[in-house]
């Protein structure tokens, strides 16, 4: 629906509602003529209830959970007190002409006396009730909506921050080789030709060289590469440390580090060892951790 459909919508709501009013305004002006209120006091007496029901109204469309509860609660209990005083001013005639007693309102003195109780502390009610749903209104806040793709982004960071020493390794699966079995060759000297001598000039067959003079002209032919001692430039100026170094530098590199931070990845960083390392002193470091928390 666009927004002159809703606004002509609400406008016709206010109209409906404004002429109920009027209608149940003036049982609601006799009923508080009978139980003793003077003329201003009835003139307002339908806005004690019947208002109340406008205002629990509007809140329960504001609310939400308990507190919209609570206003229908409200709404609902309003609209039938004002439903029974409606239906009292129309069996008792003598209210339309304030003739009736004062303090009556039925012959049977229990249902009196229920009427005008009731009567009598619908006002009282719309004080507390009222106060007490703007308040609640006041007080409101709504929820905020998250947008639809916060969570794929958080678990797209999450996994990208992770460790690549902490990220399971599967297990591959065993390679199973394919054997295909191929022909044996077969000796030149033994195949016989089924073609006649005529049709194919004799073709003499190359000499047979051993297999070890083969492999030693090709060992000859191929030129022997120069073998030596690796450069003292090329090797790496870093010495080689111990586990009980690893183990002192990363207790300084992570000792301001909270728990959730002590990785396998950001040891690795920070002492520049390797990941296997790495997550050697990382479940080091979270044991003393752990120790250390138990002993305090």
């Amino acid at each position: 629906m666009n927004r002159s459909g809703k606004t002509l919508l609400v406008l016709a709501l206010v109209a409906v509602v404004g002429m109920a009013f009027r209608v149940s305004w003036n049982a609601l002006r006799d009923i508080a003529n009978a139980v003793g209120a003077d003329a201003t006091a009835a003139t307002l007496y339908p806005f004690v209830v019947d208002g109340l029901m406008a205002l629990a109204l509007v809140a329960t469309l504001v609310l939400a959970d308990d507190d919209r509860k609570f206003a229908l609660r409200v709404l609902g209990t309003y609209t039938g007190a004002s439903l029974v005083l409606n239906y009292v001013h129309g069996l008792v005639p003598e209210l339309h002409g304030r003739t009736v007693d004062w303090g009556r309102l039925a012959d049977w003195d229990p249902a009196n006396w229920a009427l005008v109780l009731l009567a009598t502390s619908l006002p009282v009610g719309s004080i507390y009730f009222g106060s007490d749903l703007v308040a609640k209104v006041l007080h409101h806040r709504p929820a905020p909506i998250p947008p639809a793709d916060t969570n794929a982004e958080e678990s797209t960071k999450n996994t990208m921050k992770r460790s690549t020493a902490d990220l399971p390794v599967s297990t591959p699966a065993p390679i199973t080789p394919n054997t295909v079995a191929l022909p044996r060759p077969v000796p030149v000297g033994f195949v016989k030709s089924t073609v006649p001598s005529k049709a194919f000039p004799s073709i003499t067959p190359a000499p047979v060289v051993p297999i070890e003079q083969r492999a030693v002209a090709a060992e000859s032919a191929r030129p022997r590469r120069a073998t030596g001692r690796v450069p003292a430039v090329a090797k790496s100026t870093r010495p080689k440390r111990t586990p009980q170094q690893l183990l002192a530098e990363a207790r300084k590199a992570t000792a301001d580090w909270p728990d959730a931070k002590v990785t396998g990845e950001g040891i690795r960083r920070a002492i520049h060892t390797s990941p296997a390392n790495a997550r050697s002193l990382r479940d080091t470091l979270l044991a003393e951790r752990s120790a250390s928390a138990k002993a305090a």
